[in-house]
């Protein structure tokens, strides 16, 4: 009987071997971890760089003698009384801060509907700047002209009808920057965000006498939700009316803040000034790369509270995620930051060194 033999096996039907991809050949030359081996390497090649001369540090100034009252929502900050802001500006020159900035928190009594105690020569933010000029005539005051700490509704302007009026609140701000240039202040910093106050204030300051005083305009300043804890500070959190759309600018836009910008600057701005800090750090990578002017940012009471809050609760490592963030302005291209955390930055600068 014949045998009938199967077809030939081929190929393409015996098993496949099961092999692993090769893996592609590393070029063994690009290692850049080798920059980063070790803390001197990383210094080496360091592209930015955070020091002593970047901060300047708010205060709150209240009424009072040897008064620290700690501010509920900014966790290690005080409202001062005068003979203590000039106690901070000694700790300031300690530590080469070069610059501190001044709040007052005005009592409710003095409040009224036009921020007339902005006006008055010996309000606490004058008495402070001649009391730190007096002791530390080497450190730079900076004083905020608006009428918000001021004004029994809260705004930064005089209100009517609900309505901020933007041209007769110029004429006030101006009477108060020439206040404070008088006590000896050395940077006036308006923040209403009226328009045409800067070229208002430089007028005036240069027909008065002022002309080295500087200017650092808040030239692009936000409606923003991480003020809260400033106004705590100040005393209009509660007193405040509505809101500040009309004048501060919307969050969602970044070709307006270069129109703000330049307009202030034309107006003689010597710095300029976005606020808050870390949620517009595109907004100063824009002004510092379009302008090239002295750029500063605000880290903001709302950004230092979420931090502060956070270590204090053990969430995260406060003190590196202090300095985390203070870099991060730098690397966004600010020359310069007022920051809460100014201090202690400034110690552990200064430690490192």
């Amino acid at each position: 009987m014949a045998i009938k033999l199967g077809r030939p096996i081929e190929l393409r039907d015996a098993p496949k071997r099961q092999t692993t991809p090769a893996s592609p050949p590393l070029d063994l030359t690009i290692r850049p971890r080798r920059n980063r081996k070790a803390e001197w390497a990383r210094r080496l090649v360091r592209e930015n760089v955070l020091t002593t001369d970047d901060l300047i540090w708010p205060l709150f100034v209240a009424d009072g003698h040897n008064v620290r009252n700690p501010i509920a929502s900014m966790p290690g900050v005080d409202r001062l009384s005068v003979d203590q802001a000039v106690r901070d500006a000694e700790r300031a020159a300690k530590l080469d801060i070069p610059c501190i900035a001044l709040f007052p928190y005005t009592e409710p009594s003095l409040r009224d509907e036009q921020g007339s105690e902005a006006l008055n020569p010996d309000n606490l933010v004058c008495q402070a700047v001649r009391a730190i000029k007096k002791e530390f005539p080497d450190i730079g005051v900076l004083c905020d002209v608006a009428l918000d700490p001021f004004t029994s509704h809260g705004h930064d302007g005089l209100l009517e009808d609900g309505r901020i009026l933007n041209d007769e609140t110029v004429a006030v701000l101006v009477r108060q920057a020439l206040v404070q240039a008088e006590a000896g202040c050395d940077i006036i910093a308006p923040s209403d965000m009226m328009d045409g106050r800067v070229g208002a204030i430089r007028e005036a300051l240069d027909a008065e006498g002022f002309g080295d005083v500087q200017i650092m305009a808040y030239a692009a300043k936000y409606a923003s939700a991480f003020y809260g804890p400033f106004r705590d500070a100040i005393g209009s959190a509660k007193t405040l009316t509505g809101d500040k759309r009309t004048y501060q600018m919307d969050s969602a836009n970044s070709d307006e803040a270069l129109r703000e910008v330049e307009l202030d600057i034309a107006e003689g701005a010597d710095m300029v000034m976005v606020k808050p800090g870390m949620p517009y750090l595109d907004i100063v990578r824009r002004v510092k790369d379009t302008f090239a002017m002295p750029t500063f940012v605000y880290q903001v009471s709302g950004e230092y509270a979420m931090l502060a809050g956070a270590a204090r609760n053990g969430w995260i490592d406060g003190e590196r995620a202090m300095m985390e963030s203070l870099v991060a302005f730098k690397r966004a291209g600010a020359d310069g930051i007022l920051t809460y955390f100014a201090p202690q930055a400034a110690e552990k600068l200064k430690g490192q060194s």
